[in-house]
């Protein structure tokens, strides 16, 4: 990327961006020059939080595939042509799996898989027109590491990590980097209620993983873990064999999501969800 700093007005677009990993990654973009686009679903917060940094705020429902185009239009529209998508927007329902609320599985699919396929697609061809331009998804370490309670959750990242090792491939000689962010447990609205659950995954800010997207949109990398060790300690875990494996599952006791959710806490992010599935 051009600039004095690499960053300074580059066109940033980011989904998910009135709250959480997305509202910090967007801070930290405009604070090194770049110019910067949320899209929401919550056009009105959205709107407010970007006027706080100078940005736009746009609304974004990314489950819809003229939504996102949409908000890449009016992007490209009022700040350039958008060398850096973010693909953040994210959900993290919580239960058994075979309980799970048919429509809210459905939600959290159309969200955190098909959302970002669409902001993908939304991007590339001008990206692809120009022979530059980077693509960074959040993904989660859940897409390396799977947990109890969280099955379709890290199902949905699993997928992300391998839609963006395969574009990658795909478009190697293309001038596009691509690039899957995967954080541990983030303290945000996703992990309410599992404070008293942890499943010995480090616990890191919104600013944090908002620096390690800057570093990456700095220096592209394909897999960056937040905290890095983390992708270290994963990558060997995947070479233990089973028994090894279950019997350090039931050391971290990995199910305490399950077990000791505080439900109270949650509550409110839990609405949030089931008004959410509604729309």
């Amino acid at each position: 990327m051009g600039g004095k700093n690499g960053l300074q007005d580059r066109v940033v677009v980011i989904s998910g961006g009135a709250r959480g990993i997305g509202l910090a990654t967007a801070r930290a973009f405009a604070e090194r020059g770049a110019r910067v686009a949320i899209g929401d679903i919550d056009a009105g917060l959205a709107g407010r939080e970007a006027a706080g940094f100078g940005g736009l705020g746009a609304p974004l429902d990314v489950r819809d595939r003229d939504s996102f185009r949409g908000f890449v239009a009016r992007a490209r529209s009022e700040l350039g042509p958008v060398d850096l998508l973010v693909n953040n927007a994210g959900i993290m329902p919580t239960g058994r799996f075979h309980e799970a609320d048919p429509g809210l599985m459905d939600t959290q699919i159309d969200i955190n898989l098909r959302g970002v396929i669409h902001g993908m697609q939304a991007v590339l061809p001008d990206m692809l027109e120009r022979g530059a331009g980077h693509v960074i998804n959040v993904a989660s370490l859940a897409g390396r590491f799977a947990l109890p309670g969280l099955a379709v959750y890290c199902a949905t990242k699993y997928a992300v990590v391998g839609l963006t090792e395969s574009a990658a491939a795909e478009y190697r000689d293309s001038g596009i980097s691509f690039s899957a962010i995967m954080p541990a447990k983030v303290r945000t609205d996703l992990a309410a209620g599992t404070d008293d659950a942890d499943t010995g995954i480090p616990t890191v800010n919104p600013e944090d993983v908002a620096s390690a997207i800057v570093r990456t949109a700095l220096k592209p990398e394909l897999f960056v873990a937040v905290p890095r060790f983390m992708e270290n300690a994963s990558a060997f875990y995947r070479l233990l064999p089973g028994s090894l494996t279950t019997l350090g599952r039931r050391l971290i006791r990995d199910d305490r999501v399950l077990h000791r959710l505080d439900r109270q806490a949650r509550a409110h992010y839990d609405q949030r969800l089931a008004a959410l599935s509604s729309r």
